[in-house]
């Protein structure tokens, strides 16, 4: 950058007795006090003191237009580096706090996955090694046991269907808006309704684990039921579809990705909310004529898991 100077300086001469310094000798009256004739060395001394002035300096500083706006964009530049570091640190915040609550959900998931599967299994083991020990075979209670799990299970998602439509878009919004709303830590109020579908699994698995008979051995089915389509749908849907924790190789089911698509249109609310079953979802889309924007979706989250993959 360049600038132009201007100095203006302004100075007094010095007057030692009869030798002049920078400017002419003053006229000096022979009649006045000040005469060298009558008082020579006062006169000097005189003339130093009147004569003896400081030295002003003036810097002017011209900065033309052109050369003003540079200095103007560099700051306007330097701006904008800031916000760019300080938008970049805020973005790094963000990935790890996101990845702090997959992962803290993660850990949640893995570890309700593994207990359930196993108080399952050896419930399922216990009971019907218990029913035998008699050497009898009780068919009719084992057939109703399988045929409540397939039912209950296959029953859960027209369930679900109802209730997310009629009650949590509805008396519950206040706690299913939780689930619509960009999420705040690794959990929300809307997962309480995992929790409220797991107390009739575990007290029908309770019950039919405690007691012998077809009644107790549907009980017992239905409450396996529950629980098989609980674990499902955490992972399809807090894990495929919201990418709450990664589900590996589950995301390359191609029916599920279909699924995950249609439900991330719920959530557009493109149809006026439809879907509001997941498992059965596309199959909603299909009625109300939303065949080709599922089609759109599948085709964007694959792009999306490329480009995130490459």
């Amino acid at each position: 950058m360049a600038a132009e100077i201007s100095v203006a300086a302004s100075s007094r001469c010095f007057r030692f007795g009869r030798n002049s310094f920078l400017c002419p000798k003053p006229p000096i009256s022979i009649l006045t006090p000040s005469s060298s004739l009558f008082y020579p060395s006062i006169t000097r001394f005189d003339a130093i003191l009147r004569y003896r002035r400081k030295s002003s300096l003036t810097v002017c500083f011209v900065v033309r237009g052109g050369k003003l706006n540079r200095i103007e964009n560099r700051g306007e530049e330097s701006s904008d580096e800031m916000e760019k570091q300080i938008s970049s640190a805020r973005v790094e915040e963000k990935i790890a706090r996101k990845k702090s609550e997959r992962f803290t959900y993660l850990i949640a998931a893995v570890m309700s996955t593994f207990g359930i599967t196993s108080m399952a299994v050896m419930a399922v083991y216990s009971r019907f090694s218990w029913q035998m020990e008699g050497g009898e075979i009780p068919y009719s209670e084992m057939f109703g046991t399988f045929a409540l799990s397939v039912g209950a299970a296959v029953g859960m998602e027209f369930w679900a269907r109802w209730a997310h439509k009629a009650l949590w878009h509805a008396s519950l919004w206040h706690m299913h808006e939780s689930h619509h709303k960009p999420r705040e830590g690794p959990f929300e109020l809307n997962d309480v309704f995992a929790i409220i579908n797991a107390v009739p699994a575990i007290s029908l698995l309770a019950y039919g684990f405690f007691h012998k008979g077809l009644f107790p051995g549907a009980c017992f089915g239905a409450g396996l039921g529950i629980t098989v389509f609980g674990m499902a749908y955490m992972f399809v849907h807090d894990g495929l579809v919201h990418k709450r924790f990664p589900v590996g190789p589950v995301a390359n089911v191609p029916y599920l990705r279909k699924v995950a698509a249609a439900h991330q249109l719920h959530h557009s609310e493109k149809f006026e909310g439809v879907p509001y079953g997941l498992f059965l979802g596309p199959k909603e889309l299909e009625e109300v004529g939303g065949l080709e924007e599922l089609e759109k979706e599948i085709n964007r989250r694959i792009k999306l898991s490329n480009s995130g993959s490459g």
